[in-house]
């Protein structure tokens, strides 16, 4: 990207890490607010949430890979005790409602949303691989970055596909859902007592799972931005990001929904060009011709690329974005020629546009510039 566009690309990292900081402190703190039947509430269960997140992050990346070596086992567990709570409620005979092009259009945003939902991972993943040893066989490096996004993201929404056709049948789920998502966790575990309150906390600390990593990456890319913020060192930055997510989830906790439906697609809109034009300038400039990467100037202003290509290459992702983008604040005018009532294709778009704007662009610098 080059120095100075990186510094953009940092920039948009830090808020993109925040904004699942932000919401993973909301749905726990949802979470403990039910299960402790408001006795608590959902601001206390943010405030422990960050505190929690915060925690892990600042310790290290050791941490958080031990932690999530294990932590994942009874957040396993208790999923499955969910499917096994819940199923004998969900409609298997649902099916799509509206005219075809309406349900294609949705299906467009639904798929949009859920690939924004992983996407971000592409953006911090090199954080969590420093300390593998150096000759570790890339398809390791894949298959587990690929499973544990992809292969997780599935199984969990699949699951909530059928809790989500169960609400309109089961008066219970119906009014559980319209207090918060925390709530209807909990009315799914109904019947098993105790223990469903126990299995709906573990879940409750997936967000630690979750978005510590997110903190901890966060705080890099804070170090990332100049010379100055490298001097502040990251277990500091990791607490500023801390109070950053407890502040804004607890005001934020009643709009959850809000903040999620508008922040995902928003930041798939940036990742997508931005990953593109990493893919093409690895395979096009660097794999096809052998050239190798020169690590040791990841740093150096004089010896990097100048960043034109890649910076209007990105410009241009966005532009694409704009027009197939489908919120609630805007709609773009190639987006609402999905369906009747148009769907959220701008990511797509954005990876199209950068991807033919960058490659002529980079083959013109490199003969200007040399680098």
């Amino acid at each position: 990207m080059g120095y100075w566009p990186s510094k953009l690309i940092c920039t948009l990292n830090i808020i993109m890490q925040l904004g699942w900081g932000i919401i993973g402190c909301v749905i726990t703190g949802q979470i403990i607010s039910a299960v402790n039947g408001a006795g608590l509430t959902i601001a206390v269960g943010c405030i422990v949430a960050a505190l929690c997140i915060g925690l892990v992050a600042t310790f290290g990346i050791a941490i958080v890979h031990t932690y999530e070596r294990y932590a994942f086992v009874p957040q396993m567990i208790a999923l499955f005790v969910l499917i096994g709570s819940a199923a004998r409620n969900f409609d298997h005979s649902a099916v799509s409602q509206g005219p075809p092009g309406t349900i294609t259009a949705h299906r467009c945003s639904f798929f949009a949303l859920e690939y924004a939902s992983v996407l971000g991972f592409g953006a911090v993943a090199a954080d969590f691989f420093v300390y593998y040893p150096t000759n570790t066989p890339k398809y390791i490096t894949f298959w587990t970055s690929f499973s544990g996004t992809w292969l997780a993201s599935v199984f969990c929404n699949t699951v909530g596909v059928g809790i989500a056709t169960a609400v309109p049948n089961v008066p219970a789920w119906t009014d559980a859902y319209a207090v918060s998502s925390g709530a209807l966790l909990l009315a799914a575990y109904k019947g098993l007592g105790g223990f469903g309150g126990l299995c709906l906390v573990i879940l409750a600390f997936g967000s630690v799972t979750g978005n510590a990593p997110c903190t901890y990456a966060a705080a890099l890319t804070f170090q990332a931005l100049g010379r100055y913020a490298k001097a502040i060192p990251r277990w500091m930055w990791c607490i500023v990001i801390t109070i950053v997510e407890l502040v804004c989830s607890v005001a934020g906790r009643n709009h959850l929904f809000a903040v999620f439906e508008n922040f995902l697609p928003i930041m798939s809109y940036w990742v997508s060009p931005w990953l593109t034009i990493l893919l093409e300038e690895q395979l096009l400039f660097h794999y096809i011709q052998g050239v190798p990467f020169d690590w040791t100037a990841w740093e150096d202003k004089g010896r990097l690329p100048v960043g034109f290509a890649a910076l209007f290459a990105f410009i241009c992702g966005w532009a694409g974005a704009i027009i197939g983008m489908k919120q609630g604040w805007y709609q773009g005018p190639v987006a609402m020629k999905v369906g009747n009532y148009g769907g959220d294709i701008g990511a797509w778009l954005s990876i199209a546009f950068a991807c033919v704007t960058y490659p002529p662009l980079r083959y013109l610098e490199l003969k200007r510039f040399r680098r």
